[in-house]
């Protein structure tokens, strides 16, 4: 009888063993916890759509018609500096800073407006066809969302695409992807009316991480104006992330594990 164990197993353990393996890999995507490091203040009339970190400064788009605008923000206080107000028929949406300039999109104008981030002097438009949602940068490519799984590499001198992909979770496409960052060579995104952020493959557009966000505005902070989680910036000199929402009072900078 241990004869005829030991030959079953003999013929069975190639398969066995990635099953196990599989099973101990669980789903290939890291659920990561966080822990806030510190608290600053952030402007509860911000509609977030933008949000980055930039030599010691936030730099902030904000959205809806008639208040969208580009802003200079003191990290410390939350205070507006100094701003680019949009004409009353664009909405404002993500934004970055590529080589000196910042590129700040629009929903559905398809216009993307570009400023000298020294000054936030309007210094040209871009345009594209199909709806602005996130933007970051990997220092050579524009990185563009719209809202669906797709994500767009883009020449920054003219806005045309050079290759795409598309985010999946477990083989399962993931939609409404906001507002991005670009971190360590990883995709971070918001996942728009969700507390989730998902770190992604920028080769494969696989969902490699995850970090759930819920509650980290206090109910007490909360108010019938507040909105959903909106706003990922990042210093890569520190290595400090900083996460915000739409009309939120507070800016967090997380840690995660």
């Amino acid at each position: 009888m241990k004869n005829i164990t030991y030959i079953l197993l003999f013929f069975l353990l190639p398969w066995i063993l990635p099953v196990a393996a599989t099973a101990g890999n669980g789903t290939g995507v890291k659920e990561y916890k966080y822990k806030i490091e510190e608290v600053l203040p952030h402007n509860i009339g911000s509609y977030t759509q933008g949000f980055f970190y930039y030599d010691g400064h936030f730099y902030e788009s904000t959205g809806q018609y008639g208040s969208s605008m580009m802003a200079k923000i003191d990290a410390s206080s939350g205070r507006i500096l100094h701003s680019h107000a949009l004409d009353r028929k664009y909405f404002g949406e993500g934004a970055c800073v590529h080589n000196g300039l910042i590129y700040q999109l629009t929903w559905t104008e398809k216009t993307c407006f570009i400023y000298d981030i020294s000054t936030l002097t309007l210094v040209g438009t871009l345009r594209y066809n199909r709806e602005g949602w996130g933007l970051t940068s990997n220092g050579t490519e524009l990185i563009m969302s719209d809202g669906t799984s797709t994500i767009y590499f883009l020449d920054p001198n003219t806005f045309v695409d050079k290759r795409k992909i598309q985010v999946t979770r477990n083989g399962k496409t993931v939609d409404n992807l906001n507002e991005l960052e670009y971190i360590e060579g990883q995709i971070w995104a918001n996942i728009y009316t969700s507390d989730e952020v998902v770190i992604i493959d920028p080769q494969t557009g696989h969902v490699t991480g995850a970090i759930n966000l819920k509650g980290i505005l206090p109910i007490t902070l909360r108010t019938r104006n507040t909105d959903v989680l909106n706003g990922i910036a990042y210093d890569k000199e520190s290595n400090s992330i900083w996460i915000t929402g739409k009309y939120w009072p507070r800016v967090y900078k997380i840690a995660i594990y």
